[in-house]
């Protein structure tokens, strides 16, 4: 889940199916009572219709609550980070960096610190299809240290710069859970 809307349609159907939601937030539910493995097997399928996937095993927790707290941090907090990522992310997990790094590297065929510019390049894209800040401001806002770094790593990432891509328009956008 990468929205609010994601959670919204998980609540909703995990309510027909007729299970007592206690809590739910990005990538996670805690339901009232334990599953059966055929209620775990319709549950993954009502989600996998919907677009989602049950994750039942600790390492796909791990990754899945990672992509989150990135998610989070760059499309609900504008990018705002305190502290350095990899000190932000053992502290919320609760386990060392280089395990997270590693892990995620292994799963995910890339680095956190690649996902993580890939979410921000995301969000950059989507400032720039509203058109309501200058650059400068959405340099500062996503929080790079200047406004040629900002274009230099869109570039990288996109092929495209900034400018030219708030001119052409187009849906060059991807939904979060395709980044």
């Amino acid at each position: 889940m990468v929205c609010n809307r994601c959670i919204m349609v998980v609540q909703n159907e995990l309510e027909k199916l007729g299970l007592e939601v206690r809590h739910i937030t990005l990538g996670e539910v805690t339901i009232n009572e334990e599953l059966s493995y055929e209620q775990k097997e319709l549950v993954d399928k009502s989600l996998e219709l919907l677009g989602f996937e049950l994750i039942d095993d600790k390492k796909s927790r791990i990754i899945e609550k990672i992509k989150n707290i990135i998610i989070e941090l760059v499309h609900q907090h504008d990018g705002e980070i305190r502290s350095n990522l990899s000190e932000l992310l053992s502290s919320r997990l609760n386990h060392d960096y280089n395990y997270l790094s590693n892990l995620f590297s292994e799963v995910e065929g890339t680095t956190i610190e690649k996902y993580f510019i890939a979410q921000k390049i995301e969000k950059v894209k989507e400032l720039l299809v509203y058109d309501e800040l200058s650059l400068s401001e959405i340099a500062f806002q996503m929080n790079y240290s200047s406004v040629a770094y900002l274009c230099n790593q869109f570039k990288k990432v996109t092929g495209l710069t900034p400018s030219y891509f708030r001119q052409i328009k187009e849906e060059k956008r991807k939904p979060l859970d395709k980044v």
